[in-house]
């Protein structure tokens, strides 16, 4: 091997070994600070909790009348369809009169009869022919006459229906020329003069919650997006033997719409006496296991991520109530906390609105 033979190979060995130092001095360059993660955050917050319930009811009017002829017949019309508006005193069912006055003309024949009879006897008596007795029989007879008479007279004036207050047709429940009994009804009329109420039934454990005068809230799927303020107006003291529930009405304000009956109402019933409690928004857990949850707060002293470990109590509405773990006014992270390790710089790029005025 002649010397440039040898002086190539050992230029050729400097130079690896000074890639190798090169290489090795640029991995031991201590790595670059991560810059600060934005995140967003809302402060735990008091609001009002109450034993809120959320039930399902049928809209009606206050006053709902069921009305019948009080003797059975024919009907010969009904002058009303279902959501035709009434006014007081309107004719709106006529039973076939001929049975009825045939009844009535009957009672008014026997009981001019029984007059005639009396008023003979009388002069009978007078000229002695008849005695006290027969006048005494004939007396009561022809009176009882007469209460037949008024009594069918009674009911003839009862083969017709009339609106008594003003107010709408909610169902017919009947055809003409159809037989009905007495006493069954052949519509159903709503008065509106004291407003619209949802019925609902509660069960024992749900109904002792509440009292007269509670506050409700209704939604109907005819007007999305809108609530409607209501209260408890009654409450039955006794279950309804069919369905072992107890009724409960809840009169709603109108407030401008156009109210029909049969209305499926969404109802949530808040009970007075209310209790305060701490929430954040439900996304910002972390973590959950049965009551125990983890969050990030941030001081905005040093702008840092610190997990917590905390109680949770109820959900509702996109908010969860906190029992323990969080201070005051402790701002908990709620977008971006899922990214995040306990000690990473943050940077909060937005505040949140807070929670809403009462959890349920």
């Amino acid at each position: 091997m002649n010397r440039r033979t040898v002086l190539s190979i050992l230029a050729a060995l400097a130079a690896t070994a000074a890639l190798v130092a090169a290489c090795g001095h640029h991995g031991t360059e201590a790595p670059a600070a991560s810059p600060p993660r934005p995140v967003r955050v809302a402060p735990l917050a008091s609001v009002a909790v109450g034993e809120t319930l959320r039930a399902v009811g049928l809209l009606s009017p206050k006053d709902e009348a069921r009305l019948a002829f009080k003797v059975g017949g024919v009907v010969e019309s009904i002058r009303v369809e279902d959501g035709t508006p009434v006014r007081a005193g309107q004719l709106l069912a006529v039973l076939k009169q001929t049975e009825i006055a045939a009844g009535v003309e009957q009672a008014r024949q026997a009981a001019g009869k029984a007059t005639r009879d009396l008023e003979r006897a009388r002069a009978l008596y007078a000229d002695g022919v008849a005695t006290l007795e027969q006048v005494q029989d004939l007396t009561t007879a022809a009176e009882v006459a007469a209460a037949a008479r008024r009594s069918a007279e009674f009911n003839a004036s009862y083969t017709r229906i009339v609106a008594a207050a003003d107010g709408v047709v909610l169902r017919k429940l009947a055809e003409a020329g159809e037989v009905v009994q007495a006493g069954q009804p052949v519509l159903v009329v709503g008065g509106a003069s004291r407003g619209w109420i949802v019925r609902l039934g509660l069960a024992d454990r749900d109904v002792v919650h509440f009292r007269i005068g509670d506050a409700a809230q209704i939604g109907f799927d005819a007007w999305p997006g809108r609530t409607f303020a209501g209260r408890i107006s009654n409450l039955a003291s006794s279950a309804d033997p069919a369905t072992g529930t107890f009724t409960v009405e809840v009169q709603v304000e109108q407030a401008g719409a156009a109210f029909v009956q049969g209305l499926v109402a969404k109802v949530t019933l808040t009970p007075a006496g209310s209790r305060s409690a701490n929430v954040v928004p439900v996304q910002a857990l972390v973590e959950a296991n049965g009551s125990d949850a983890a969050v990030f707060i941030v001081d905005r002293e040093q702008p840092v991520a610190h997990r917590v470990t905390i109680r949770i109590g109820r959900m509702s509405d996109g908010e969860v109530e906190v029992l323990d773990g969080l201070a005051p006014g402790a701002q908990v992270v709620i977008d971006g906390a899922a990214f995040l390790e306990n000690g990473d710089p943050v940077r909060i790029a937005a505040a949140h609105a807070g929670p809403s005025s009462h959890i349920g």
